[in-house]
């Protein structure tokens, strides 16, 4: 099988799952190489780095009945194509060698048990990492189902795994996959890959992943972003993605209305607040539905009611108070303290030659040597 046999038996599986560090800007490669098949080819930030990633399956077979899924059992109108490990891996490594990709990620439906297609998952690492000595990146999905040693034999072939929840809480699972078992077969995954990496003392390092599909389980944005509060302080997983539901064809909910794409938005800011910025859940600016606002970034909204009128002063602040500033990140934070070794910072030219990009968000908010700095009003 070479590259292109391999991305037209996998045309129209591919767009349902994240992959990167930057879910929100993920998009399809467009590759010269790869002409009308670079659907499954998406561009994604792993780290640092930006790179051409195949989002592949291993059979788009299921036995398993998800309500949201396209690959559910007994839906007619998915073409179903089964890939062995070797041809796979085979074309894959053509489309690698072509120059296509840089990484794998690599899922697969639940055929005669989890385990049994977990194997051909282990399968496919296993021939890249050794036969091919592919030494690039790849992504292994742990299936519903999949044993301790299953998952401890990703973790030595992948640079990341991954078990989606698909929705926070056991109740909320059941109404839009009553067969799949929250705790045993996709919430305990997750704690082995947790566990076997605080104790492989730095051998094993692959990060992991979740992802819930927001909207058809009637749950609150409070009850998604509690999970994502436990799973990234007690489990250590380095991203939760977020999938706005789309109603398809030929399943249980085809008929339920497809979730706004600003509340995917609004989960990954108010879950990067919780995860880098130092926020708790009870900061989050949750409306009385247990639901973040659309109009605002949550970020913003904190500031406007903590912020706006006892606005916070630049040349004390600590890194992690200027972290709480609409417009100030990670890097602005740290270009501001290293700033103000040099000097006082009195006008927001100030915080433009420290290199913070935008100023103009953050003015509203702070203080410059005791002075509120003065804003000049845009005229278009």
């Amino acid at each position: 099988m070479d590259g292109h046999d391999l991305l037209e038996r996998l045309r129209g599986t591919g767009d349902l799952e994240s992959v990167g560090d930057a879910p929100e800007h993920e998009r399809p490669a467009r590759r010269r190489n790869v002409p009308d098949l670079s659907e499954c080819i998406t561009h994604v930030v792993a780290g640092n780095r930006r790179m051409p990633v195949l989002k592949a399956m291993t059979t788009t077979a299921c036995e398993r009945d998800c309500f949201y899924c396209p690959f559910r059992a007994g839906r007619s109108a998915m073409r179903r194509v089964r890939i062995t490990p070797d041809d796979l891996a085979r074309g894959f490594m053509a489309l690698y060698r072509a120059g296509a990709v840089e990484g794998l990620f690599l899922s697969s439906g639940v055929v005669r048990g989890g385990s049994s297609s977990q194997d051909a998952i282990l399968d496919v690492g296993a021939i890249l990492r050794e036969k091919h000595r592919f030494r690039g990146y790849l992504h292994l999905k742990i299936m519903p189902g999949a044993e301790r040693d299953q998952v401890l034999r990703a973790m030595t072939l992948a640079d990341r795994v991954s078990a989606n929840l698909e929705a926070p809480t056991a109740d909320r699972l059941a109404r839009i996959a009553p067969s799949k078992q929250f705790t045993a077969e996709l919430l305990d995954p997750l704690r082995w890959v947790h566990e076997l990496r605080q104790s492989s003392e730095g051998r094993l390092r692959a990060s992991s992943t979740t992802e819930f599909v927001v909207g058809p389980a009637g749950e609150p944005d409070v009850e998604l972003l509690s999970a994502t509060e436990r799973l990234h302080h007690q489990l250590g997983l380095a991203r939760v993605y977020f999938s706005a539901f789309r109603p398809i064809a030929d399943t249980p909910l085809d008929n339920i209305a497809p979730t706004d794409n600003m509340r995917r938005i609004r989960l990954y800011q108010a879950s990067f607040l919780l995860r880098d910025y130092g926020f708790g859940l009870e900061e989050m600016p949750f409306t009385a539905d247990g639901n973040l606002p659309l109009s605002v970034d949550p970020k913003r909204a904190w500031a406007e009611v903590h912020l706006r009128e006892a606005p916070l002063e630049v040349n004390t602040a600590t890194p992690q108070e200027l972290l709480r500033v609409p417009g100030i990140g990670a890097k602005g934070a740290e270009r501001i303290v290293a700033a103000r070794r040099k000097g006082t910072l009195r006008r927001l030219g100030d915080l433009r030659g420290a290199g913070v990009a935008n100023v103009e968000r953050a003015a509203a908010f702070l203080l410059l040597d005791g002075q509120r700095p003065i804003e000049q009003p845009r005229l278009f």
